[in-house]
């Protein structure tokens, strides 16, 4: 290297740096199971955390720890202008809510762990500078002091020739600048960024092997990049390709928006004299509008953020299940077969992702799952996590199920345990407060207008007549079938058909079935038509609050 050669880069990086050697040293290779995977995931704190990057983040751990190797959180802070104060730490904080644990990296808000490290690129400027300052010293890379003006001019001038845009070949306007003009520039107080000299050309085709996408055939990278801006920081495309060699990644798994970049970031590898790790792009989660599939929209769609599902109460269990169905369709067969296995267990597999379009994203089918997991639950821990939702999200509910913990938890067990089918009315806890407000004298509400018209239904018999006799004999420890029994029994004394089919043979007979006249004590004592088990409803509502409310005939 000559002497004005040398003293340019010492301009551009006057402190001491370590060699690209010493770096090798300091993050060797790590000692791993054969066929061990160390995945990552990297977001950009700009935002909240979408759905997606949940998505991309559980397929990167599931891999890396059912291949007994590593996942890493690492933050790709490089973008200043565009980061969001404190989505670092809510990235960090989101993850491990959702059990998906790093082994490195930022592990949770404040707390970094790892031998690395630093795990955010705005803390690894000196490591970026060491391999831009290599290539420029080989001459892979060069420093350009092309104003804006001066790309808009290129801009233009390549549409007037009806060339590509971009920044290459000839037209990459600094690439065959002098030492001299790159020192005046510096003189004049001009701040530069460094440029790739990229070795390739956009007509020759190159060969690009994607796990999930296959092999595809895709022009050559010849645009001389920016690897790093003029404010000392990496561009994405650098930064990942040091971060990943030296992290020891061997399998990047990110949204195929980046798969047109791939042909530039092998060629990144490349010039930096590494082998690239593998690449699997996934497919965006999708969404139907109008009879057409859109990606899951920051802009449009509220449950692409990922809070949304926490302030509607989803089990942070079922967002995880519903992932792996997303990522995996044989989730649910293998789920089916194995109700209390730790989902863990599941073989994720990457064959399952490829040549996928993108998941469809349907709420529905997350409702049924976080249904069928509450079901699953036994009365106290659902009363918990009930309780844990309520005091952030719906305090007044809270200090209604909190006054009388035992009162709540009984009203869970409902249908619960012992049962071969639970019951499943809670999908999300924002569903909590109409699935039991009744049995709360401050939230029971029953209408004038619904009581007349569960006593029209009566056909003429008298509510209170009714009403007295089945409590005569009512005894809150009889079970569902001897409860309806002895119902049915004074429903006939008033006129009601002991049976459907009773009813059916000779209609004219009864006032109706004694399906009816239990759907009158049902409103009466709920102000609904639905509810579970009625035989249950009253057990656990006491005989004492059962009186009080029949009273209001």
């Amino acid at each position: 290297m000559n002497t004005d050669k040398h003293n340019l880069i010492k301009r551009l990086f006057p402190t001491t740096l370590l060699t690209p050697d010493e770096l090798e040293q300091k993050y060797p290779e790590r000692t791993l199971p054969l066929n061990a995977m160390v995945t990552r995931v990297a977001p950009s704190p700009t935002g909240f955390v979408h759905f997606g990057s949940i998505y991309a983040s559980l397929i990167s751990e599931r891999l890396a720890h059912q291949s007994d190797g590593l996942f890493i959180l690492r933050i790709e802070d490089t973008d200043k202008k565009r980061e969001v104060a404190g989505t670092a730490d809510l990235f960090a904080e989101t993850l491990k809510r959702y059990g998906i644990i790093a082994d490195e990296g930022l592990i949770e808000p404040g707390k970094e762990v790892g031998n690395y490290g630093p795990y955010k690129q705005s803390e690894r400027a000196s490591i970026y500078h060491s391999y831009i300052k290599h290539l420029l010293e080989k001459g892979d890379a060069y420093p350009c002091f092309a104003t804006p003006e001066d790309l808009e001019a290129l801009r233009a001038r390549q549409e007037a020739m009806g060339e590509r845009s971009g920044y290459y070949g000839h037209f990459a306007l600094w690439r065959e600048k002098s030492i001299e003009e790159a020192m005046a520039a510096l003189d004049a107080g001009l701040q530069p960024v460094i440029r790739l000299k990229s070795p390739g050309n956009f007509q020759t085709k190159i060969m690009v092997d994607d796990i999930l996408i296959g092999k595809r055939e895709m022009p050559e990278n010849d645009q001389d990049i920016v690897i790093m801006k003029t404010d000392g920081l990496p561009t994405y495309h650098f930064a990942h390709a040091v971060d990943d060699h030296l992290m020891r990644t061997t399998h990047v798994i990110r949204g195929n928006e980046w798969f047109p970049s791939l042909p530039l970031h092998l060629q990144l590898f490349a010039v930096l004299g590494w082998t690239a790790p593998a690449y699997a792009h996934l497919a965006p989660i999708q969404k139907m509008e109008d009879g057409k599939k859109r990606k899951l929209s920051k802009r449009k769609d509220p449950e692409a953020n990922i809070e949304y599902y926490r302030q509607a109460g989803y089990l942070e269990e079922a967002i995880i299940e519903y992932l792996l169905n997303l990522a995996n369709s044989n989730f649910e067969d293998w789920r089916r077969a194995n109700p209390a296995a730790d989902y863990r267990d599941f073989p994720l597999s990457l064959k399952k992702l490829a040549n996928s379009n993108g998941p469809l994203f349907d709420l529905a089918k997350l409702n049924d799952i976080s249904k069928d997991i509450i079901s699953r639950l036994d009365a106290k821990t659902v009363t918990e996590r009930a309780l844990a939702w309520a005091k952030e999200h719906d305090v007044k509910l809270f200090e209604l199920m909190n006054k009388d913990r035992a009162y709540t938890e009984a009203i869970f067990n409902i249908e619960r345990s012992g049962v071969p089918k639970p019951r499943k009315d809670i999908g999300r806890f924002e569903e909590v407060r109409n699935e039991i407000s009744y049995f709360f004298e401050e939230t029971f509400v029953l209408s004038d207008e619904d009581l007349k018209t569960a006593i029209a239904d009566l056909n003429g018999a008298e509510p209170k007549a009714l009403v007295s006799d089945f409590m005569a004999v009512y005894d809150e420890k009889d079970s569902p079938e001897v409860w309806f029994e002895k119902f049915k029994e004074v429903a006939a004394r008033h006129g009601f058909a002991k049976s459907p089919s009773d009813y059916k043979t000779n209609p004219d007979k009864f006032r109706g079935q004694a399906g009816t006249a239990a759907k009158f004590l049902r409103v009466l004592l709920t102000g609904r038509t639905q509810t579970p088990n009625l035989c249950y409803v009253m057990q656990v509502m006491g005989k004492e609050r059962v009186m009080k409310r029949i009273e209001r005939i």
